[in-house]
């Protein structure tokens, strides 16, 4: 598990961005700890994250990436 931080550097964004995605419900940590609020994320994430800002490259709306997430299509 890696601290936000962390995750932000080894994905190559901000984490400002991760906040964002979390607060607006697209990306969120996969565990955060109640006592101190840290955002803890996983390896096994990053594929996720990536189809994301790859349909933000290809100049997909937030709302509409959150649709393509949900219809859960292959990596």
């Amino acid at each position: 598990m890696f601290r936000i931080g962390e995750f932000s550097i080894i994905a190559q964004v901000s984490g400002r961005l991760l906040r964002y995605y979390d607060k607006i419900g697209l990306f969120s940590p996969d565990y955060t700890d109640p006592q101190s609020g840290y955002r803890y994320y996983s390896a096994k994430q990053l594929p996720r994250l990536n189809r994301i800002l790859a349909a933000k490259e290809l100049g997909f709306t937030l709302e509409q990436v959150a649709r393509l997430l949900e219809q859960d299509l292959p990596t």
